[in-house]
């Protein structure tokens, strides 16, 4: 039995991580978002109604957890910096985070390079968090996602130094990855992997 921290429960990603785990586990399941009150909690789950700034809310949120999933937007540095923060106050070393396709200018031409950070500064906060999450001592996962899109589970994986893979991911494919390094934390432990759908 694990327990699963998922660190913008009401987002896409994080609500289809959070029904893939019902689905598929018996994993007891936190749920933290700022709009916790969207949520109508199963009874292996837990709302927390938090800001990732708030060193007391995310301890809350922490205590007991065996992985911590983050599917969040905006100042993505400073929340990672508030995270891990938290993960090593409360003694968690398992990190599964989302961030972008282009932070390490990976997208090749053929897919559109246009995409990459050096074209694309709004990818700048994406690639922080990156930063920061590396230079830590967890065992952490960056998933760099294409494009969401709807579909079935299907996908190929990148890692960080290798070309992209395509432009496009399923959100069902993103939620299969988490689920697998949930349950095998030596999966691309301490890596950067790419995911895409491929065409």
């Amino acid at each position: 039995m694990k327990n699963v921290l998922i660190l913008g429960a009401t987002g896409t990603l994080g609500s289809a991580v959070r029904q893939n785990f019902l689905k598929k586990t018996n994993y007891h399941l936190t749920l933290f978002a700022r709009s916790a009150n969207q949520i109508d909690p199963r009874p292996q789950e837990r709302v927390i109604a938090g800001d990732v700034m708030n060193a007391a809310d995310l301890d809350r949120a922490m205590t007991g957890q065996n992985a911590i999933f983050v599917a969040l937007r905006g100042s993505l540095g400073a929340y990672a910096d508030r995270i891990i923060a938290a993960m090593k106050r409360n003694h968690v070393s398992r990190l599964i985070f989302i961030t972008s396709m282009g932070i390490y200018n990976e997208i090749p031409s053929s897919i559109g390079a246009s995409g990459n950070l050096e074209h694309n500064p709004i990818l700048r906060p994406y690639r922080e968090a990156a930063d920061t999450i590396e230079a830590s001592d967890l065992n952490y996962t960056i998933i760099r996602p294409g494009w969401f899109m709807r579909g079935p589970v299907g996908y190929k994986i990148t890692h960080k130094g290798e070309p992209f893979g395509g432009q496009y991911v399923t959100i069902s494919s993103i939620a299969d990855l988490v689920l697998r390094l949930v349950k095998d934390d030596q999966l691309y432990s301490r890596d950067s992997v790419g995911i895409n759908t491929p065409a």
